[in-house]
């Protein structure tokens, strides 16, 4: 796979994210998932930024459902990451755990 199947750190914990959480892949509920399981606070502006550029890529997808009154009546986007992104996904960690390997004497402090 070449350069373009590799996706940033950031794009490849907002795909975790999602894939996480499946059917309840809405963008607040993707903001709390990065908040309690990477540590990192996530301004909406960025997460929708990082989620237009994954789309544009190919790797995310998102439907519109219908709109609530929690929401002002405004209706929400659920998001899915597509087959590409799991190919994207799968080649950023292969080319990561190339690097990590033989590396946990310096890493782990052993």
């Amino acid at each position: 796979m070449g350069h373009h199947g590799f996706v940033g750190e950031f794009e490849q914990m907002v795909m975790l994210a999602i894939l996480q959480l499946n059917d309840d892949a809405y963008g607040p509920g993707i903001s709390a998932a990065l908040e309690a399981k990477a540590k990192r606070r996530v301004s909406r502006g960025a997460l929708y930024s990082v989620l237009d550029r994954l789309k544009q890529k190919g790797y995310v997808r998102w439907e519109i459902g219908s709109a609530n009154s929690e929401r002002g009546g405004h209706p929400t986007r659920q998001f899915e990451v597509t087959a590409p992104g799991i190919d994207a996904l799968r080649a950023s960690r292969r080319a990561l755990d190339n690097l990590w390997s033989d590396l946990d004497h310096i890493l782990l402090g052993d």
